[in-house]
């Protein structure tokens, strides 16, 4: 039996609106046994028609379109599912620029990470497969510098530390950790429990704090200047 006949295919959706690009991330898609392209939309608003109609697992989601941007389009998309109830698709923004501030508003907005457009195709499929998994993905390069970047640019009288007072001690500790990179492994190490307790606190820290994904987690401590508590 094939992983396709195993009925264990991963949906996509793909949203550009630059037809050649699309034409080309079809063709890679349609080449994996395990993933399947369930609709393409050339602009933000039709993005959030195909998310309601097809419900993809997966959307590959471009940021600089037309009618409605990536980010828009991220937060409606995301927004809707909750207010329906379903399961939100994981978005991948796509960009051009390894610095585009636009990227850390999508992750904000609910998308599980990004990929610059000229990425090598492998790196695209693992892409798929790793945030289908729950986890996060992100462009090559330092991502704390860019959310850095972007609180450089809105500046803000000092860290906001009421937003924690919901968390534990406990709870706090793995936020700080997580927000700075740490693995699960190195945050058990350091606060000598278990990866599974380890796992535990976090799940606890993103609902109480109301994030999707570890990646939004470090979104929300470098907005709020909390890194350095």
């Amino acid at each position: 039996m094939t992983v396709a006949e195993a009925g264990t295919r991963i949906t996509v959706a793909l949203v550009d609106d630059q037809p050649l690009f699309r034409a080309g991330i079809r063709m890679l898609i349609e080449s994996q046994a395990d993933l399947e392209l369930v609709g393409e939309a050339a602009d933000g608003e039709k993005a959030v028609l195909l998310a309601a109609q097809r419900r993809p697992d997966v959307m590959l989601m471009d940021l600089r379109m037309p009618v409605l941007d990536g980010v828009g389009a991220t937060r409606r998309i995301v927004q809707q599912a909750t207010a329906e109830g379903t399961d939100k698709p994981r978005i991948i923004a796509l960009t051009t620029f390894n610095r585009d501030q636009a990227v850390v508003q999508a992750v904000q907005a609910g998308a599980s990470g990004y990929l610059l457009k000229s990425a090598e195709p492998e790196f695209l499929l693992a892409a798929i497969r790793t945030v289908h998994s729950g986890y996060s993905v992100i462009a090559p390069g330092s991502i704390h510098s860019l959310f850095e970047h972007a609180a450089r640019s809105n500046p803000a009288p000092g860290p906001d530390l009421a937003v924690l007072d919901v968390l534990s001690v406990r709870e706090r500790d793995v936020f700080l950790l997580a927000a700075k990179g740490l693995s699960n492994g190195d945050m058990a190490q350091a606060l000598f429990v278990s990866e599974a307790t380890i796992k535990t606190h976090l799940r606890s820290v993103l609902d109480k704090l109301e994030l999707g994904t570890r990646l939004q987690l470090v979104a929300f401590a470098h907005e709020r200047r909390l890194l350095g508590t």
